[in-house]
């Protein structure tokens, strides 16, 4: 608790908190199945906003996967299902679901505890980079003690990874769905770059499953190789767990293509628009003819300038001295915009070693409180004993 608190009160110096919530909810429809619900849960970072569109099913999973994880159900219930009534025809079950999701969330956000917000069910519910980032009581994000860079050479660590690479896979999937219905070309582009965040966080899990499947099945050879018996797998497994890798890389460069596909159909259609908008210089000159506008009023290519005021008294010999004047006065502030741009690129060297100076007394915090959160368990297993 000591070590918490701690924590806590560092992380709300250090981060702006951030905050989760259901705004709205909408109808959505698939070939597979009925019309149905799905809640926005929309996450508020401190420079963007971060959007994932969610069915009460993957709440229940998400409040399954939760409780089986961390061995504890959530601070707070889960609305329960109704078996008369759908949410896709009744506005008021919608709302009174959608307050009730919203509060479920918001309290594991703000809970003290922080077991939920550190699991994978958690940030895979949240489309949030596997073993990188969660988010903390105060609703910063923060980086979770888990380092999958090298392979997962746990075989009960590989299921979480693999489950999670389901979920970045299901994610690109829907979101490649919505870009084709939505209806402006601002839509379409969010949702292209979150698809393709979820497809490079699915490919570097793939990499990660790959080098771990490799490690496990080169320490399972032997008795004496690596692990002990329990932690090692059969050959019938470790086939299976491959056939499992490629079946998601053939999905992951198969969504891929999907997505190539519509940036080169919308590149293609926007340039045929294009082309087909452009008048011709005949056309203009038809449109104008035998109007005032058909005169030229403004500068004509190739046709002496206007005089303005600094040239009217100046010969040519002044002009010239007067444009290399200009032109050294627009040297002059290129170079000024330059030492500004040099200014900005050493401050931000300056702020980047400062925050690489503040994650490691961070780190060391956190190895202290962790040092003294452990004398605090063996006092009180001391006091439980003298009881």
């Amino acid at each position: 608790m000591a070590r918490e608190q701690l924590h806590n009160a560092v992380t709300t110096i250090m981060a702006p908190a951030l905050h989760i919530s259901i705004p709205s909810a909408s109808t959505a429809t698939s070939e597979a199945s009925k019309p149905y619900t799905q809640y926005h849960v929309v996450l508020q970072l401190p420079l963007r906003k971060h959007e994932v569109r969610k069915r009460y099913t993957d709440f229940v999973a998400l409040n399954d996967a939760l409780t089986s994880q961390t061995g504890q159900a959530p601070p707070a219930p889960i609305p329960a299902k109704s078996w008369l009534w759908r949410t896709v025809n009744n506005d008021a079950l919608t709302e009174e679901r959608r307050q009730a999701l919203e509060r479920y969330l918001k309290t594991i956000v703000e809970s003290d505890g922080a077991r939920w917000r550190s699991s994978s069910a958690w940030r895979a519910f949240l489309n949030l980079p596997s073993g990188t980032s969660t988010v903390n009581t105060n609703g910063s994000l923060a980086s979770t003690p888990q380092k999958r860079e090298s392979g997962v050479t746990d075989p009960s660590q590989w299921l979480d990874v693999h489950r999670d690479l389901t979920s970045q896979i299901q994610s690109a999937r829907q979101q490649l769905r919505q870009r084709e219905a939505a209806a402006t070309a601002q839509q379409q582009h969010t949702l292209s770059a979150d698809a393709k965040a979820s497809l490079i966080r699915a490919a570097t899990a793939i990499a990660q499953l790959d080098d771990g499947l490799r490690s496990i099945q080169a320490s399972s050879k032997g008795d004496d190789a690596g692990w002990g018996g329990s932690k090692k797998l059969g050959d019938g497994e470790i086939r299976r767990r491959r056939d499992l890798l490629g079946a998601a890389r053939k999905e992951v460069e198969g969504l891929e293509a999907d997505l190539r596909s519509m940036a080169t159909k919308n590149s293609g259609l926007s340039s045929t628009v294009q082309s087909g908008a452009a008048a011709s210089t005949g056309d203009k000159a038809a449109l104008w003819h035998g109007t005032a506008a058909a005169k030229p009023s403004g500068r004509v290519l190739g046709g002496p300038l206007k005089e303005t005021a600094r040239t009217r008294e100046l010969d040519n010999g002044g002009v010239l001295q007067l444009q290399q004047q200009v032109m050294e006065e627009q040297d002059e502030d290129v170079l000024s915009l330059g030492k500004t741009v040099a200014k900005l690129k050493d401050m931000g060297i300056l702020i980047n070693e400062e925050l690489t100076i503040q994650n490691e007394m961070l780190g060391l915090l956190d190895q202290d409180a962790d040092r003294v959160q452990g004398k605090i368990d063996v006092g009180r297993r001391r006091i439980g004993k003298i009881h």
